[in-house]
């Protein structure tokens, strides 16, 4: 199973690296798979490179999405497969 999250991204770097913001965290990413990406615009990171663009209101659910499942306890029985 892989994991891709969408992030905003808030600074582009030289060397096609790029600062996003995860939820208050700020992570250094590659950019170089997305040429012509912008300050705003959210991606999609996966292993600390961005791999695609995301419409920003579907980031959004996404992530509120992520943030009521980290809010379930843990003895809810509900299992993630």
């Amino acid at each position: 199973m892989c994991l891709a999250i969408p992030a905003k991204l808030i600074e582009l770097k030289p060397a096609d690296q790029a600062v996003v913001d995860l939820g208050g965290i700020r992570k250094e990413i590659s950019v170089a798979l997305l040429p012509g990406v912008a300050v705003g615009d959210y991606v999609i990171v996966h292993v600390g490179h961005a791999i695609g663009q995301i419409d920003p209101a579907e980031a959004e659910r996404t992530l509120a999405m992520f943030g009521e499942v980290a809010r379930l306890p843990a003895s809810s029985g509900a299992a993630l497969s």
